[in-house]
């Protein structure tokens, strides 16, 4: 057994739970606050701060939730652009499915599929290839359910200091997740096509949001993607 295997899958349980409520839960509970405080603001009461916590579980979704309903758009606008804004959960859930699924689970592929977030998707990325399948699903559980839990309570907590807080610090609190996901991100850069890919991401995000701020994210990831894909095959076509 590889010193990275668990004594039993319990185990691995216990240690996605624990490695959750190191840096990950202090940069979830920044953010969350700051999203609870903000949606508090808006007329929302802490039933709804949890249930779009769990239901939605993306704060730039949640935020979306938030901001757009205040501006008075319409339901069907709402739910397309948070529809639209999660769906880089799509790649994400299909890379790290075959990853974590173990045939003995059944049912619970969908439970984990719920848990996936920018957050608990790097960190199971990361440890999840050095385990067997049994406990891959109850290491990404165990840290996933915790990451939800504790976003879900920090946003309670926020709603409770609602108004303590200045505008710009709630912003502060909310920037904290991307940038601790991009942090993980280039320190698990072990390839030549990730470390790509985060060039021209980098390169791609300013450039589209001169030409259009609101569609920036969404373009650049695209096209920063591509152009990443392209240069990969050209530069293996030239290597073989």
């Amino acid at each position: 057994m590889a010193e990275s295997n668990f004594a039993t899958e319990a185990a691995a349980f216990r240690e996605g739970v624990r490695e959750a409520l190191g840096v990950p839960a202090a940069v979830l509970i920044a953010g969350y606050l700051g999203y609870g405080s903000l949606a508090a603001e808006h007329g929302y009461s802490v039933a709804q701060i949890v249930f779009a916590t769990a239901a939605i579980w993306a704060l730039p979704g949640q935020l979306i939730l938030v901001e757009m309903n205040g501006i008075g758009a319409s339901a069907v606008a709402v739910i397309a652009a948070v529809v639209v804004s999660s769906a880089r959960f799509l790649p994400m859930t299909v890379s790290i499915m075959p990853v974590i699924r173990g045939r003995r689970y059944g049912w619970w592929i969908f439970a984990a599929a719920q848990l996936v977030s920018m957050t608990n998707w790097a960190a199971a990325m990361r440890r999840c290839p050095e385990l067997p399948p049994g406990q891959c699903m109850l290491y990404f559980i165990g840290f996933g359910s915790t990451c939800m839990m504790v976003s879900a309570a920090s946003g309670a907590a926020g709603y409770g200091l609602a108004g303590a807080f200045p505008p710009l610090i709630r912003l502060g609190f909310v920037f904290l997740a991307p940038i601790y996901f991009l942090v993980i991100l280039i320190g698990d850069v072990r390839t030549r096509l990730a470390a790509t890919a985060l060039a021209c991401g980098a390169l791609a995000g300013p450039l589209f949001y001169l030409a259009s701020p609101q569609w920036s994210v969404l373009l650049a990831g695209v096209a920063g993607g591509t152009a990443a894909y392209f240069i990969q095959r050209v530069h293996g076509h030239r290597r073989a």
